[in-house]
């Protein structure tokens, strides 16, 4: 039988022509990051659960000489006890969670603050403390600001889902209740806007972001070549239209999602210019008002603490669960495609991000305040 198949030519259709291209590709490249960077992977593997105070972004920073300078929790610690501040925090006033009038988490999460990785925590948890788990379809087109026919809809959708749940989506802050239904629990994460905005640049460049999305939607073009090879740090340093970051900026697109603040925000117009006053305040107030926890990206151990002790029918066991399981051999969404970025480079942009990175330390104060207020062994000095 075998003369019957020699010198048969199979002809392959573009479609599928450019799919195997992109896997090789993507094979290519993911085999050789993953030698390069061995090293790094086999101490990552190292990473154990550690007190609060132990972790770098919430540790006691000691400087050569003169008086200890404070970092992260322990800085808010410091502020609030000159202030007279600290003797007045109790968990009962920082948590929103006893305004929900439904036993369901909405989590609007932010795209690139690691909330894949919440979500897969979310998800694990879902099946130990029983409760539903739901989350968005991939979207074509994701869509983040929405009419207010549609924004109707939303607050449809959240509150048919059966309590206790979550239900998990890429969308600008929605209040439910302001459609005459049951308020839920909110829940988000944020990330340092700028190396936030430096990972969105190299993730959207991702060879395997384009295979999944060319295997998800076939009739998706595939991007210019040279847009693919642009450089962050080049993007900024020649005022690439795409790394300017001007004020007051209205722009719509793949390459818009600087503005961290707006899935909190809301779909108000306002808050679509980048950063400006408006877009902030009210991002602040639906923080205040709205949200349970805000959990922040470099201060992940105490994130898992508030999360445990606030939204508590949810994340009972979180942080066993996510450094036992998840950190040591599910990590999700690591960008090895992502270069370092210089000093520099992200000073440059830091001058046009001030509001958003005033919302990023507006959250992360309230998150060490909502940990203060729990009064924990280890931060007792």
């Amino acid at each position: 039988m075998d003369h019957l198949y020699r010198g048969r030519r199979f002809i392959l259709s573009k479609r599928t022509s450019e799919l195997i291209a992109l896997l090789a590709l993507s094979t290519t490249l993911f085999l050789y990051i993953h030698t390069r960077d061995l090293n790094t992977k086999l101490k990552e593997m190292e990473i154990r659960i550690q007190p609060v105070s132990m972790i770098s972004s919430n540790q006691l920073v000691l400087s050569d000489s003169g008086p200890p300078a404070y970092t992260g929790v322990k800085a808010t610690m410091k502020l609030l006890e000159s202030t007279g501040q600290m003797s007045t925090l109790e968990p009962s006033l920082l948590n929103n969670t006893k305004k929900a009038k439904i036993n369901l988490i909405f989590f609007n999460r932010v795209p690139k603050v690691g909330s894949q990785t919440l979500m897969e925590l979310m998800r694990r948890l879902s099946m130990r403390n029983n409760f539903g788990f739901h989350q968005d379809r991939v979207q074509r087109v994701e869509t983040i600001r929405l009419s207010p026919e549609d924004q109707a809809i939303l607050a449809a959708l959240v509150s048919s889902y059966d309590p206790p749940g979550v239900y998990i989506k890429h969308v600008c802050f929605t209040n439910v209740s302001s459609f005459g239904l049951p308020e839920p629990i909110y829940i988000n994460l944020v990330r340092d806007p700028v190396e936030r905005v430096i990972s969105w640049y190299y993730y959207v460049r991702a060879p395997w972001y384009y295979v999944e999305r060319k295997i998800a939607f076939p009739d998706i073009p595939l991007p210019d070549p040279k847009w693919l090879k642009k450089d962050f740090e080049d993007c900024v340093l020649s005022e690439d239209r795409e790394c300017r970051y001007l004020k007051g900026e209205i722009r719509e697109g793949i390459g818009d999602h600087r503005r961290q603040s707006m899935f909190f925000c809301g779909h108000h117009p306002e808050c679509l210019p980048f950063n400006t006053e408006g877009a902030l305040e009210r991002a602040k107030r639906a923080v205040e008002r709205n949200y349970a926890v805000v959990g922040v990206l470099e201060e992940l151990n105490t994130t898992l603490t508030v999360l445990e002790n606030y939204v508590p029918r949810f994340f009972k066991g979180a942080s066993k669960i996510y450094w036992d399981e998840i950190s040591r051999y599910y990590p999700i969404n690591k960008n090895n495609f992502k270069p370092t970025v210089s000093e520099e480079v992200k000073n440059i942009v830091r001058k046009n991000f001030t509001k958003e990175i005033e919302f990023y330390e507006f959250c992360k104060q309230r998150l060490h305040k909502q940990y203060l207020a729990l009064k924990l062994p280890e931060l007792i000095t």
